[in-house]
């Protein structure tokens, strides 16, 4: 197999701050706590990181989406870089990640600290978290197709989409509830889950439509928290702390059109082509993976994801999910181990990357997988922003 990039790099530290429906703390102190975690967790000092990334940047719109960027966090740490990276247009929230496989790989840097940093729940307070557009706010780009329908927010958005593929595939209600139940039950047995109570299928069901085919229990939770984690080159990795855990392989492919409204493959979004990628750049497959944090921002992401890994045939995870036994902790693929962001909190993507990272070192206390796992596949995705890789415990 080709030495890709992605081979030569190795997370080396994981940190989070205090996950919430309501922070004591400004934004920029939550990351900062994470932030420090993850450096200390690495066994590195502030010194010894050169490198910065984060997704999507600082939008300082009181929305909460991302609240803290990169000149903020590097001020506050004092840190002296030789790169960094603060943008959006990547392959979905791990475009951090993957720039910073490419900063490491072009010795431009050793040790990136890459975060995502949520404030959503405050920010719901005074306006309306996730929101595509705000009361009177003219709109532009994309929003403008959707503005004049009374498309405001993205549960609207995408639940277009996941009524195509629930038209296709023919998955029902009670079939889909397993996602969340799978999830409320992994919560259950994290002390930092946002919701942690059970719930059962008559729960989902009765729980109030958010827009067709869209239930509440299939929307993710506004939380304020942030993630962090050090990414580095192999080579001093080895030194860390932990066992080595390196990035084997990476799907940043975008081969559609790169467009919310014209997306060509409206019941799958950008997976395929993603997963595709990934699976090409290493001898793994399938049957290798041991567990995996599959995006949540709605069920039909992790759903779409099963199938589009490979893990079942095409419109076939409504019987792969179905009771809920495959998915769980002992089963043969257990998924979103910690709770996902439906009962543990949206930390977009990075929430996953940092169980990940968790299960593979064997800390997940009550929630962590038998068997010592050693493989896990991490994932995000939305429309035509999409991306996965691979992690290997050595």
């Amino acid at each position: 197999m080709t030495d890709y990039a992605e081979k030569r790099t190795a997370i080396t530290g994981i940190g989070q701050s205090r996950i919430s429906r309501g922070a004591d703390k400004s934004a920029l102190a939550l990351t900062i706590d994470a932030a420090l975690d993850a450096i200390g967790d690495a066994g590195l000092t502030r010194a010894d990181i050169d490198g910065m990334a984060t997704w999507p940047g600082d939008r300082a719109d009181g929305s909460g989406f991302s609240d803290v960027g990169i000149p903020a966090l590097q001020d506050a740490l004092r840190l002296e870089l030789g790169w960094y990276s603060n943008a959006s247009e990547t392959s979905g929230q791990f475009g951090a990640i993957f720039n910073a496989i490419g900063a490491i790989s072009a010795g431009l840097c050793r040790h990136v600290l890459i975060f995502r940093t949520m404030y959503e729940a405050t920010a719901r307070k005074t306006s309306f978290a996730n929101a595509l557009n705000r009361p009177g706010q003219r709109v532009f780009g994309p929003f403008q197709w959707y503005a004049p329908y009374h498309v405001y927010a993205a549960a609207l958005q995408q639940a277009l989409m996941f009524a195509a593929y629930t038209h296709k595939s023919g998955m029902t209600d009670e079939q889909r509830a397993w996602i969340a139940i799978n999830q409320r039950e992994n919560a259950a047995l994290n002390p930092n889950a946002i919701f942690r109570e059970r719930i059962t299928v008559e729960d989902f069901l009765a729980a109030p439509i958010i827009a067709t085919p869209l239930r509440l229990f299939d929307c993710d939770v506004p939380i304020d928290g942030s993630t962090a984690i050090i990414l580095s080159h192999v080579d001093p990795a080895k030194d860390a702390p932990h066992p080595l855990t390196r990035i084997e392989a990476v799907g940043s492919a975008m081969r559609y059109r790169n467009s919310w409204t014209q997306l060509e493959a409206l019941d799958t979004q950008a997976q395929p082509k993603v997963a595709e990628m990934m699976w090409n750049r290493t001898d793994l497959a399938v049957k290798d993976i041991d567990v995996a944090e599959l995006y949540d921002g709605f069920s039909f992401h992790t759903i779409n994801w099963l199938e589009n890994l490979g893990v079942c045939e095409r419109y076939g995870a409504k019987d792969f999910i179905a009771g809920g036994t495959r998915i769980a902790l002992d089963g043969e693929f257990p998924i979103n181990t910690n709770g996902g962001a439906l009962s543990a909190g949206r930390m977009h993507a990075y929430g996953q990357v940092h169980e990940a990272m968790t299960q593979l070192r064997g800390l997940g206390g009550e929630r962590q997988v038998p068997g010592n796992p050693g493989v896990a596949v991490v994932t995000t995705a939305g429309g035509p922003l999409a991306g996965a890789f691979l992690l290997v415990r050595e």
